[in-house]
């Protein structure tokens, strides 16, 4: 199938088992195996509410874009529909910033890899590991879709086995039937100062940590559009996100809390898997721990590439990147696209080096909000659309559940949270930052419409 071309002039090379490894795993970072560890650090045993609150908004988002995403699959996936239901400013808008969210995942995951590498390794330098592994995936990326998909199969393929396992040896020492392991039962759910021990506010401001974790479930959209049955992938991708959510991480961060208490000083330090490992006498649990985390930021940087690489050829497609991102080589790989984001993401590499730490610091937090800008531009696109098709009568095969009532709790629930994210100090400046560059890019996306327009009257006026 690899060297067919489907109507978007991109390959149809992955798989079914490609496109659902990839829905089930494409949800895994390191924010589960390492990140989790700071939020049940600030939150206590409670941490679960946020994971709870954040994976529902997730589920909920995904339902919406699965609606969009069975009627007309698309590579530019929320981005096309915006253009189509808010209009051309806001698909140009959250294209751009999207793209910019994952160009900016590449040298801080390449960054995350080559430190493990590095510790392993210690002649080599960090920065040597940083190339070498972003170069690799970039020439995995250029030969074709089903490259990407292979490379990812196997990736989530360990991610799965490596946290089944984890919840396996958890509920053994928990029922007390792991030989050698210091810890068992449930009791730390509420031993240490209760279940929720810093009160509401510690579990929102973990929430706002922890909803970022989620960032990629709606990749699936955007690569089912290169597979043989794109409305059959996404419909099933979207049904098993709400188990998918509960068992990895719902169930996974239940075996920490309840088997360490929530104050122990090491699940900051080294990370709530290792700490647990560690507890259950499991030998060389930083070794184990190291290469799921190597494999799990490996997989979220080659994610990366490849969706920033297809949402700049479906900008591209309409006119708002370079003409040239368009371009697809004979198995249908936008290698214009691949190369551009890669050499965005090594501009980003070379300000880590040599730019102040404040330069670095603000182009993160300028990704900071801009998940929640992407859900929220999914929830308007749905409405719009949704009321779009039933004026002109067309069947909806995947609905969103309770429409509109759900679709309108979820817009109120993201303007809350950024509310509270402009309101807290700690978070105030991803706000601010994130503000700035959507200013920018919406400023630009104007520009665009407006230089198009004035061509097109042109254009008109001459053949008249």
């Amino acid at each position: 199938m690899s060297g067919t071309h489907s109507s978007n002039d991109l390959g149809s090379g992955l798989k079914q088992r490609h496109v659902t490894m990839l829905s089930i795993a494409g949800v895994i970072g390191a924010g589960l195996f390492v990140g989790s560890g700071h939020a049940i650090a600030a939150a206590g045993p409670a941490v679960m509410l946020a994971y709870a609150a954040a994976g529902t908004l997730v589920v909920l988002v995904m339902r919406m874009l699965g609606e969009m995403a069975v009627a007309s699959p698309d590579t530019g996936s929320f981005s096309t529909y915006a253009d189509k239901a808010i209009g051309h400013w806001a698909g140009f808008t959250i294209g751009w910033l999207y793209w910019w969210f994952w160009v900016l995942v590449i040298p801080l995951e390449a960054n995350a890899a080559a430190t493990i590498l590095h510790a392993w390794f210690p002649g080599i330098a960090v920065w040597v590991f940083t190339l070498l592994i972003t170069a690799l995936l970039t020439v995995t990326n250029l030969f074709s879709v089903k490259n990407y998909g292979e490379f990812e199969f196997w990736f989530a393929l360990i991610k799965v086995v490596a946290i089944v396992a984890f919840i396996a040896l958890g509920a053994a020492a928990i029922f007390g039937l792991l030989p050698g392991s210091e810890v068992s039962g449930v009791s730390h759910l509420v031993d240490t100062i209760g279940f929720m021990p810093n009160g509401i506010g510690a579990v929102v401001a973990a929430m706002l940590t922890t909803m970022f974790s989620f960032m990629g479930t709606e990749i699936v959209t955007i690569a089912a559009a290169e597979s043989s049955n794109p409305a059959k992938q996404i419909t099933k991708a979207t049904n098993s996100v709400i188990w998918r959510i509960f068992l990895f991480y719902l169930v996974s961060i239940f075996m920490i809390v309840a088997l360490v208490p929530w104050n122990d000083p090491r699940l900051a330090e080294i990370g709530s898997y290792q700490t647990v490992l560690n507890l259950m006498g499991i030998p060389n649990a930083k070794m184990i721990v190291d290469v799921v985390v190597l494999v799990a930021v490996t997989s979220c940087l080659n994610s990366a590439l490849y969706t920033s690489s297809r949402m700049l050829f479906s900008l591209s497609r309409r006119g708002d990147a370079p003409a040239m991102a368009r371009r697809t080589d004979k198995s249908g790989t936008p290698y214009w696209a691949v190369l551009l984001s890669t050499a965005a993401a090594f501009l980003a590499v070379f300000a880590n080096y040599v730019a102040p730490a404040a330069v670095f610091d603000f182009l993160l937090a300028s990704s900071g909000a801009i998940a929640l800008l992407v859900y929220l531009v999914i929830a308007f696109s749905q409405l719009r659309m949704r009321k779009q098709r039933v004026a002109k009568g067309e069947k909806i095969e995947f609905k969103m559940w309770l429409f509109p009532g759900l679709t309108w709790a979820v817009i109120v629930f993201i303007v809350g949270v950024l509310t509270i994210m402009a309101i807290r100090p700690d978070h105030r400046i991803e706000i601010v930052a994130t503000g700035l560059l959507t200013a920018a890019v919406v400023a630009t996306g104007l520009l665009v419409a407006r230089r198009r327009k004035a061509e097109n009257n042109g254009r008109v006026a001459l053949s008249n």
